[in-house]
C-alpha cells in the first residue's frame, strides 16, 4: 500500500483499494507518504554523512519502493551495510529478487515484535557487527503494532541490546487528542485503516510515541511533525491536516543508557564464511 501511495509499481489491486479508501478521508495522504520518505532521506543522510554510521537495520521495511534506505546510505558510503526486515513472505521474496545484485544490502524474513529472535537471526549476524554502533530504522511501522503486543516494551528490548553510540529513528501516526480537526481526522483514519482491509493503523498520543524511545537521548529538534525535523528549506505552502498527523524523532544511545549485549551468536564466523 505504501508503494502504491508513493506511485511505485510494486503493488496490487488490493493495495490500491485501501489507498483509495483512505484518500476518501485524507485526500492528501500521498503527500504524507512522500513526507515520511523525505524525512527518512534526511535522517539517513545525517547518520551516514555527518555521524559516520555504516550499518543500518530497517525493520518492517515492506517491499523496496522508491528512494530506499540503502540507496541514500550508499550514496555517502558505498560499503554501508543495510539489512531490511519484514515478516511478509511476499515482501521477502520480492525484496531479495530486487536487491540480489547489491552485495551490501540484504532482505531478511523475521518478526520485529520478537527482538531477541530477530537480532540473533543468522542472516543479520552475518552482515551487522554487534560490537559497533548501528542505526535502527522504524519508519512508519510501529503504528501497525497492536497495543496488546506492547510496542514500547518491544522497543525497550531493542534499545537494551544495541551498542552505545547507536541511533534509533521512528515515525508514527499521531493523534493530537485535543478535540481539533486534526484529532477528528486521526480518529476517522484509524477506523478506516482498521476496517478497510489493512487491519491496523493506530494513531497514538505524543506521550505514547515518546515512550517508544525509552531512555535514549532525543536529538534536536525532538519529537516533532516530520516537516519540522531539519527541513531542507522554508515551507512552500501551508501544512495540510494530513501532514500534521505523523511525528518523528531520532534518539541516540549513550553510556548512561541500559546496556545489554546482543544475543549470543556466531557473527564473525558467518562473515568469514560468507
Amino acid at each position: 500500500m505504501y508503494d502504491a501511495t508513493l506511485g511505485g509499481k510494486d503493488n496490487y489491486e488490493v493495495d490500491r483499494f485501501v489507498r483509495d479508501k483512505v484518500a476518501e478521508i485524507a485526500p492528501r495522504q500521498r503527500d504524507v507518504a512522500w513526507m515520511n520518505r523525505q524525512w527518512l532521506h534526511r535522517v539517513v543522510r545525517y547518520l551516514t554523512g555527518s555521524v559516520g554510521i555504516d550499518q543500518f537495520l530497517d525493520l518492517g521495511a515492506g517491499l523496496p519502493t522508491v528512494c530506499n534506505t540503502h540507496e541514500i546510505a550508499q550514496q555517502h558510503n558505498p560499503t554501508a551495510q543495510v539489512v531490511y526486515v519484514d515478516n511478509d513472505p511476499l515482501c521477502t521474496l520480492h525484496g531479495r529478487a530486487l536487491l540480489q545484485s547489491n552485495e551490501h544490502t540484504h532482505f531478511v524474513s523475521a518478526d520485529l515484535t520478537q527482538p531477541q529472535t530477530l537480532l540473533a537471526h543468522p542472516e543479520i549476524a552475518a552482515h551487522l557487527d554487534p560490537s559497533r554502533p548501528l542505526a535502527l530504522i522504524l519508519c512508519g511501522v510501529l503504528h501497525h503494532v497492536d497495543a496488546d503486543v506492547d510496542p514500547a516494551g518491544v522497543m525497550r528490548r531493542y534499545i537494551d541490546a544495541i551498542p552505545v553510540g547507536s541511533y534509533v529513528a521512528i515515525t508514527h501516526f499521531w493523534d493530537p487528542a485535543d478535540g481539533s480537526a486534526a484529532h477528528e481526522m486521526a480518529v476517522q483514519l484509524q477506523h478506516r485503516f482498521i476496517t478497510s482491509g489493512l487491519g491496523s493503523g493506530w494513531y497514538r498520543t505524543r506521550d505514547e510515541i515518546a515512550s517508544l524511545f525509552g531512555d535514549l537521548d532525543i536529538l534536536a529538534p525532538g519529537l516533532v511533525e516530520l516537516d519540522d525535523w531539519w527541513p531542507m528549506g522554508p515551507a512552500l505552502e501551508p501544512r495540510c491536516i494530513e501532514k500534521r498527523l505523523l511525528l518523528g524523532g531520532v534518539g541516540r544511545k549513550t553510556a548512561n543508557s541500559t546496556v545489554i549485549p546482543f544475543p549470543s551468536r556466531t557473527k564473525h564466523t558467518s562473515r568469514e564464511n560468507s
